[in-house]
């Protein structure tokens, strides 16, 4: 990587739902108090995904307080029949995040699609317009809307409170195509976040020391059977080339000013 290629965006919405696993057992969800690595990734897949690349999250910021309201909920029984639950999400929501991303090591079939410039600017296109698929707060109920932002800009709810630590929470779900440690396990990383001044900053996902092993699945592989955009490779390869920079005038082979310039 030659660059940071880091976006920024605020994700607000009515509600949210980031539900603790240990509370999910029972039929209740509870939501944490803060999102989650895997749901802010989730978000920024959703603005914008390619398997060529890996999303991490470098930090949230918590623009509003904290609050929560609960729900009586109908769901469906394995058994047949419905049963009585109560969810509790957090209510009116607006998170500043900072991501950037990183070639996915295990997707060599797609390593002529490592172009950054054209990963980086479709990424901050679909930003623009809102994301390229629906942004959930956690859960499919919990509807989102994402738009670009200045991580810093705007006072935050919690920008003068110095430390709070939130205890033991899930991190995220490592699955083996993008596996730092190529062992075809899906597993599931826990950490414990402190927010300080508002902002928590995420550890890598390999940093994670408490992981636990689910279990063992095949990797899904990408080629001319199931990812049509290897066609486009080649074609994009003679494009990247037509619009190649000159540094002395700034401009491309094509005669337009390159857009490098304003990254």
């Amino acid at each position: 990587m030659e660059r940071e290629n880091s976006i920024e965006f605020k994700v607000y919405g009515k509600r949210a739902l980031f539900s603790d696993p240990i509370t999910r057992t029972g039929g209740e969800k509870f939501s944490y108090q803060v999102p989650t690595y895997q749901a802010l990734k989730g978000i920024a897949e959703s603005i914008y995904w390619k398997p060529t690349l890996i999303w991490y999250i470098d930090k949230v910021r918590i623009m509003k307080s904290i609050q929560t309201e609960s729900q009586g909920m109908r769901p469906i029984e394995y058994s047949g029949g419905n049963t009585l639950s109560i969810y509790t999400y957090l209510k009116d929501v607006e998170y500043h995040v900072k991501a950037h991303f990183e070639w996915n090591e295990g997707r060599q079939e797609l390593s002529a699609d490592r172009n950054e410039n054209k990963h980086y600017f479709c990424a901050k296109r679909f930003l623009e317009r809102g994301g390229r698929r629906d942004i959930f707060l956690g859960t499919r109920e919990c509807q989102g809307y994402v738009e670009p932002c200045r991580f810093e800009e705007g006072g935050g709810a919690y920008d003068d409170l110095e430390e709070l630590a939130l205890g033991l929470m899930a991190h995220g779900i490592t699955y083996p195509d993008e596996s730092y440690v190529n062992d075809g396990m899906m597993k599931v990383r826990f950490w414990k976040p402190v927010m300080r001044n508002g902002v928590i900053e995420f550890l890598r996902p390999e940093n994670c020391e408490m992981i636990r092993d689910i279990r063992k699945i095949e990797k899904k592989y990408f080629g001319q059977h199931n990812f049509s955009g290897l066609k486009e490779f080649e074609s994009w390869k003679d494009f990247s080339e037509w619009h190649e920079c000159d540094e002395e005038t700034g401009k491309t082979k094509g005669g337009e000013h390159s857009k490098k310039e304003v990254r």
